[in-house]
């Protein structure tokens, strides 16, 4: 079995056709999809028309936490809140992105030993492979809390996302833990727990393909250059200068 994982991909459409592209170039057809798939101040109205064509072809998404806001509120409460990435996809997003939306589930397992989730199997907010320290260091979880967090998965592999950091981690007892990292958000900040930054420090779309062999799991971290800067200046066209910053350097200036 040989498949790609994407997530994050935070509307970035032309991030996404470059992820997709190469992906076919690979000779690989199926895809999941780890969920936060349009908030952000780009193209969501683009993206929703891709993943739906995705989803006709067999994609497995699941709902990540900014699409969860989008179906909780409305466009003028995502602004009210200073969720502007949020509010700009929904401002863009037609009916039929909601109505794939809320068809999502939290989680699910595929092909029986494969699970999925954005962020942790119960909480959309959490980051399970990192910690936020108080003064803002974003650091490798300890594997205790790691392993707390996966009680209960019985799956071999485990697929996550919401950091937007490609990292691995092996289970005491064999289980992998895999992020593919963002497709389209290389870089942000935050202010939960604490403030704090996630920078990759590159403007290329990140993705994994894993590949079942006889010694078992295998990822492998990809990344692919697209038109990076062409994103950036509709970012700051939009007037949001952190974002335009991210995209075109993989840096939260």
């Amino acid at each position: 079995m040989r498949f790609a994982a994407i997530a994050d991909i935070h509307g970035n459409c032309a991030a996404l056709q470059a992820v997709l592209d190469d992906v076919a170039a690979l000779g690989i057809r199926d895809i999941v999809n780890l969920g936060d798939c349009f908030s952000g101040p780009l193209e969501a109205d683009r993206t929703g028309d891709l993943l739906l064509l995705l989803d006709m072809a067999g994609t497995m998404t699941v709902r990540g936490n900014h699409d969860r806001y989008l179906l909780e509120k409305t466009a003028d409460q995502l602004q009210s809140l200073g969720a502007l990435s949020d509010a700009h996809a929904h401002r863009q997003m037609a009916s039929r992105h909601f109505d794939w939306l809320r068809k999502l589930p939290f989680s699910l397992v595929w092909r029986d030993e494969i699970f999925l989730c954005h962020a942790t199997p119960k909480d959309d907010n959490l980051y399970w492979l990192e910690t936020v320290s108080p003064d803002g260091h974003v650091t490798l979880r300890p594997q205790d809390e790691i392993e707390a967090l996966a009680e209960g998965i019985d799956q071999p592999l485990i697929l996550c996302g919401h950091s937007h950091i490609p990292r691995m981690v092996a289970l005491a007892d064999g289980r992998l833990i895999v992020n593919p990292g963002s497709v389209g958000q290389p870089a942000y900040d935050d202010d939960a727990p604490y403030y704090h930054k996630v920078e990759t420090g590159h403007a290329m779309a990140s993705y994994a393909i894993i590949e079942k062999t006889e010694a078992g799991w295998s990822p492998t971290f990809q990344t692919v250059r697209y038109d990076h800067m062409a994103m950036s200046r509709l970012a700051a066209d939009n007037g949001r200068a952190e974002w335009a910053s991210a995209l075109a350097t993989g840096r939260v200036s």
